[in-house]
């Protein structure tokens, strides 16, 4: 596949692109950024910013940790943007990967692009683009040849490989040993063990991103590490013979909701029942859920941290009842003590469905049975979550959660200067507009008591200088 891959990784330009697929692009970065936004309020990223500006100093090249401001090296810019963002798990995803793509590519870009002084935007965003390219048949080709259920970072890390392969203007074999290094040392780490078991570590994006950008610099200095299997293996081959002219990009996923994807149809199905029927979550009794493996596997009922709640299906659904959203203030401490959501959480009952799993992953279905107390039974539809290619967001919906994610925490006008420089990013601006505005600090405001701003429901504001 070296024919196919090495020229789309060195030779692509944005002339290349369909407009579609830049829209999508500048789409897809204003989501993320909005997702780190937040992100960045958390403890989670708040000790890996820390632990990057301690252990991953800068050297000769240096790279502005993501809303924080402070150098480290490209490589340490890659692992705390990665954290940042998988922090609030609200960022975009594919289906067949089971996983996330622009999670490690974003901040494996902007790191790359920082250190090296890339400050083009037509090539910021053609990168970001084949980051999306390779990123979602990497992850493809990895499930298909590997029995366990890995994270995102195991195969996200090679795709940023081959980003670092480009920005560093390595030569094919050098390219090719990068994403060797990078298939090698990527985080092979048990997705299945954070979902019985929600900590901090997450999806991996940001140890893939990590391993990714080292990886290009270690080809760079001689190391040696090719093959990687994911993109030479024949089993393989089909994934990337339609390079170039099948934009996988377009197949992304947008979240409405800041928690795992599998969770999301019950939330959505409870959502459009209490719409319809105008329903109060005094009135219900009990909420019945059939679904797939995966999501009855989403265990936790009574949460205790963030990482929790986002890794819940049943909490999550009880708040969508009891608060009709479910926004990052039902992600936070505040609604953990919630005696309605606990009361429906904690009496929730699943069914697991032999059609929904034979669905999964390319679909993912629930159905809900509200038990009300004046003895009446509401059924959904089957239900999928809202935001998939077949049923997308709308480019204002985006927007709006761009917002609503990013504005307590930078501020309105800082949050639509960013938004502003996306909507221009490789037509009229260049790369340094919108870095600028989301490598500067942001400061926890007064209101906060901890340093979580997801766990206080938010008070942040733009540093004053």
């Amino acid at each position: 596949m070296a024919n196919l891959i090495q020229p789309f990784i060195h030779d692509l330009v944005i002339a290349d692109l369909p407009r579609e697929v830049c829209a999508f692009g500048r789409r897809c970065l204003l989501d993320l950024i909005g997702v780190a936004a937040c992100g960045a309020t958390t403890d989670m990223s708040r000790i890996m910013r820390n632990h990057a500006a301690t252990q991953f100093g800068a050297g000769k090249r240096a790279a502005l940790q993501l809303f924080d401001g402070r150098p480290v090296s490209p490589v340490g810019a890659a692992l705390s943007g990665g954290v940042t963002i998988d922090a609030v798990d609200a960022h975009d995803g594919h289906k067949l990967t089971k996983g996330h793509v622009g999670c490690g590519v974003l901040p494996a870009a902007l790191a790359l692009a920082d250190a090296e002084g890339l400050n083009d935007g037509n090539t910021f965003l053609t990168s970001l683009v084949i980051g999306y390219e390779l990123g979602t048949r990497l992850g493809i080709a990895l499930h298909r040849t590997a029995p366990d259920y890995h994270t995102s970072g195991a195969w996200v890390a090679v795709a940023c490989s081959a980003l670092g392969a480009r920005a560093l203007g390595l030569d094919a074999a050098q390219t090719r040993e990068a994403m060797g290094i990078a298939e090698y040392h990527g985080p092979r780490s048990q997705m299945m063990r954070c979902i019985d078991h929600p900590t901090m570590v997450k999806d991996g994006s940001g140890w893939g991103a990590m391993a990714g950008v080292s990886a290009a610099y270690l080809a760079a200095e001689g190391f040696t590490g090719a093959p990687a299997i994911t993109a030479e293996d024949p089993a393989v081959a089909d994934l990337w013979s339609d390079l170039g002219h099948r934009w996988r990009i377009l197949e992304q996923y947008c979240k409405p909701y800041p928690v795992c994807r599998w969770a999301q149809p019950p939330l959505q199905a409870v959502l459009d029942l209490r719409r319809l029927h105008g329903l109060r979550a005094e009135q219900v009794e009990r909420i019945e859920v059939t679904t797939f493996h995966e999501s009855v596997r989403l265990a936790t009922r009574c949460p205790t941290t963030t990482e929790q709640a986002q890794y819940s299906t049943a909490f999550p659904t009880a708040a969508a009842m009891v608060r009709g959203r479910v926004s990052v203030l039902e992600i936070g401490d505040g609604a953990f003590q919630d005696p309605e959501i606990l009361r429906l959480s904690e009496s929730m009952v699943f069914t697991e469905s032999e059609a929904c799993n034979a669905a999964f992953p390319a679909r993912r279905i629930a159905q809900v049975t509200l038990l009300l107390k004046d003895g009446r039974r509401l059924v959904s539809e089957p239900t999928e979550a809202q935001g998939d290619p077949e049923a997308p967001l709308s480019a204002e919906q985006v927007r709006e959660k761009y917002h609503t994610l990013a504005d307590p925490v930078l501020g309105v006008a800082r949050s639509e200067r960013a938004a502003d420089a996306v909507a221009d990013l490789g037509i009229t601006a260049d790369l340094p507009a919108l870095t600028t505005l989301i490598t500067a600090p942001i400061v926890v405001g007064d209101a906060a008591t901890s340093a979580s701003l997801v766990s206080q429901g938010y008070g942040g504001r733009e540093r004053v200088s």
